[in-house]
C-alpha cells in the first residue's frame, strides 16, 4: 500500500482528534467530574446528577475519540466516497468543537486550536488522490 500525502494528512487529523479527545477526557474527569460527584454526594437528592454528569460530560471526549478512529480507517482503507463522507461528517464535529471551545473560553483554551489543526488536516487530505 502506497500512502500519500493526503492518506497522512487525513491519518494525522485522526491522531490529533484522538490525542485531543484522551486528554480532554482526563483534565475532565479530574478538573470537573470529580468535584461534582463530591458535591453530589452531600446531597442525597442528587443521585442521578451525580451518575449523568460524566456519561454527559464525557460524550464529546468518547466522539471525538471514535472520530479520530475512523479517519485513521478512512485514510487507509476506504473507497474515496467513503473517506469524503467520513471526513465530511467527523469534520463538523471537529468544527462544532472548535467553534464552541472557542466561544466559550474566549479563545483562552488551546482545545479550540488542536481541534482546528485536525480540522485543517482533514480538509487536506479528505479527498483521495485524483479525485
Amino acid at each position: 500500500m502506497v500512502m500519500t500525502w493526503q492518506d497522512m494528512a487525513l491519518g494525522a487529523a485522526g491522531i490529533v482528534g484522538a490525542g485531543v479527545a484522551v486528554i480532554h477526557g482526563a483534565l475532565t474527569q479530574r478538573f470537573i467530574v470529580r468535584p461534582l460527584e463530591a458535591a453530589c454526594r452531600a446531597e442525597p437528592g442528587l443521585r442521578g446528577v451525580r451518575r449523568l454528569v460524566p456519561v454527559l460530560m464525557h460524550f464529546s471526549t468518547y466522539a471525538w475519540f471514535l472520530s479520530g478512529v475512523a479517519l485513521v480507517v478512512a485514510a487507509g482503507w476506504m473507497a474515496p466516497q467513503a473517506r469524503l463522507v467520513t471526513a465530511a461528517l467527523v469534520g463538523a464535529g471537529y468544527l462544532f468543537g472548535a467553534v464552541g471551545n472557542f466561544w466559550a473560553t474566549r479563545g483562552r483554551h488551546p482545545g479550540w486550536m488542536m481541534m482546528s489543526l485536525a480540522l485543517a488536516l482533514l480538509i487536506a487530505g479528505a479527498q483521495a488522490p485524483g479525485g
